[in-house]
């Protein structure tokens, strides 16, 4: 096996599938890529077993073969090349030979048979999707997450796919974020699939947005990702995610409706002196005014008044300020709009001009 690209070439494919390789590894071989090069072309796949990525890149002077080579030393001597250097890389026997211009390095190999494949995806349904749609999905719900909680069905992100659209759905049971873009060519069956933590960090770093289109594949405990230069496969979380349409709030009639920006300031200003341990801040609403106020246990006070249009008189609720600064940090809109009942009831923040991503924060008591 051999094949010479340049290093910039070379470095992209390497970051996308190095991230998936763990650092600490059950088995050897797991700290290794997958090194193919078949008709000009090179594919490195990395994987945990649990992720399966695979990258892409025509090459120059190939000789057909495959091998396996240790994932972060590979990644660190072509990033550390010198720009512009042309990269070749050859094996003998069990010894993998990487030269740039005056530099050699001779690297340890294994079998390329000892390397694990994650199982043949059995598709039931295939969805097309827009890249930058999907990015804008993740990107806006995967932060309400949970982490590491009991509830395994709640440290991933649902795909909700439904007859005319894509929803992607992320809850930690105290707020909850959802997001939906329509899918051209709808779905055959809805289907509810819950992507684990590391698969969704990983298709959000993969992700590049623009009008290329995706073709997501989805199997009974896989779901895999294809776009014309890498292969994404992750498993699934076998569970139920619960009902989450039952928590968005019915009847949440007093609406507040107010600049993003300027709201984001003032709660980042009043966090300052919330408790640090409850992250309250208490927000008190009346007609064209919300104000803002929260201390901790040291009896200090921040107070901030903020224009609202807004109709609702005397209502007060206590929430935790990080998760409002979360959803504010997720919608993009000029103006958001607070949807409130009463003292008791969560919130529903959206933006103003559109309901496709909605934000739902659990009331706090103070």
């Amino acid at each position: 096996m051999r094949f010479s690209l340049q290093r910039e070439v070379f470095l992209k494919p390497l970051a996308q599938v190095v991230n998936v390789v763990e650092r600490r590894q059950t088995l050897p071989v797991l700290a290794n890529l997958l090194v193919q090069v078949k008709d000009g072309q090179l594919s490195l796949t990395g994987t945990d077993l649990e992720v399966e990525m695979v990258s892409r890149v025509l090459v120059d002077e190939a000789q057909d073969g495959e091998t396996t080579i240790p994932a972060r030393k590979l990644f660190e001597i072509v990033r550390a090349l010198p720009d512009g250097s042309k990269v070749t890389v050859s094996q003998s026997a069990e010894k993998i030979t990487v030269q740039a211009g005056r530099s050699r390095f001779t690297l340890s190999s294994l079998p390329a048979n000892d390397f694990p494949s994650i199982d043949e995806v059995e598709a039931n349904e295939r969805v097309r999707v827009p890249e930058a749609s999907l990015k804008e999905l993740i990107e806006r719900t995967a932060f309400a997450m949970a982490q590491q909680d009991v509830r395994y069905y709640l440290n991933g992100l649902l795909f909700d796919l439904r007859e005319a659209s894509l929803r992607c759905v992320a809850t930690d049971g105290h707020r909850l974020a959802l997001c939906e873009s329509p899918l051209e060519n709808g779905a055959q069956t809805k289907r509810q699939l819950i992507v684990p933590r590391k698969g969704v960090q990983e298709l959000q770093r993969l992700l590049e947005g623009g009008e290329r289109e995706l073709e997501l594949e989805m199997g009974r405990g896989h779901l895999r990702v294809k776009r014309d230069d890498v292969t994404f496969t992750s498993k699934l979380i076998d569970g139920r995610f619960p009902d989450y349409e039952a928590v968005i709030p019915i009847g949440a009639d007093r609406e507040v409706r107010i600049d993003r920006e300027v709201l984001r300031a003032s709660l980042q200003r009043a966090a300052i002196l919330s408790n640090e341990k409850y992250r309250g801040v208490r927000l008190e609403v009346s007609p064209g005014q919300l104000k803002i106020s929260a201390h901790n246990p040291e009896q200090e006070e921040a107070q901030e008044e903020v224009e609202a249009d807004t109709r609702v008189d005397d209502l007060a609720v206590g929430f935790n300020v990080n998760y409002l600064l979360d959803a504010l940090t997720a919608l993009k809109d000029e103006h958001v709009v607070i949807m409130l009942r009463d003292a008791n009831s969560s919130a529903l923040v959206r933006e103003a001009a559109n309901d496709h991503c909605r934000h739902v924060v659990m009331p706090l008591r103070l």
